[in-house]
């Protein structure tokens, strides 16, 4: 794997890895995910003894918004990437006591199959996730823990008490225009908790800055 740049964003544990395409006139052939690359490489935030047990696939339609989730017991990072399409990925900071607690920020991902490089995102526990995807895609996850149900949870996108400042105005502007009045959301996802409401569930002492998951 190619790995040719490692971004951080406004939230220091949301990494972004961009990778290699090999392309000629037949097409490209690219290595996305290598272990040794990851797990590996010192530069990148994976522990050692860490390693992606389920693998996820979804397609969705345009304008789509699915989360945002999380999970413990076990618990779940991610690793997202768009196959076809293009997504805009969501992180928001359920960690008591962060300094970024209740903060949200979010990163466009958009796939041409003529683009020399893809791109991962990495999304660790601590963080509810999400996805909105502008048109048509698909995405894959790589998952850090095995899906537990009954150990899940969901905060609404439209909950008012999330913190927009460090979130990129142009994408907020785009989901105040889709989200809240598209059909494609679901019921759970549009009435989850607010983050209020979470933060005073005993289930959210399960995410503590600081802690190692």
């Amino acid at each position: 794997m190619k790995v040719l740049e490692i971004i951080q964003l406004k939230i220091p544990e949301i990494r972004v890895f961009k990778y290699g395409r090999f392309a000629d006139h037949r097409g490209y052939f690219t290595e996305h995910f290598r272990n040794s690359d990851f797990f590996g490489n010192k530069e990148l935030p994976f522990k050692k003894d860490q390693e992606f047990l389920q693998a996820n696939e979804s397609f969705s339609y345009k304008n789509t918004f699915r989360g945002l989730h999380f999970q413990w017991n076990p618990y779940m990072g991610k690793l997202v990437r768009p196959v076809t399409g293009s997504l805009i990925d969501f992180a928001l900071d359920i960690r008591k006591n962060s300094p970024t607690l209740g903060k949200i920020i979010a990163y466009e991902m958009k796939v041409k199959r003529q683009d020399s490089f893809g791109e991962w995102i990495w999304v660790p526990p601590g963080f509810a996730h999400g996805i909105f995807l502008p048109e048509d895609s698909l995405v894959e996850y790589f998952c850090t823990g095995e899906y537990s149900q009954g150990c899940e949870a969901c905060i609404s996108p439209l909950s008012k008490d999330i913190d927009w400042s460090l979130c990129n105005s142009e994408i907020k502007t785009v989901f105040d225009s889709i989200v809240p009045v598209s059909e494609f959301i679901s019921d759970k996802d549009k009435n989850g908790h607010t983050l209020a409401s979470w933060l005073e569930d005993k289930n959210s002492n399960n995410f503590i800055y600081g802690a190692d998951f």
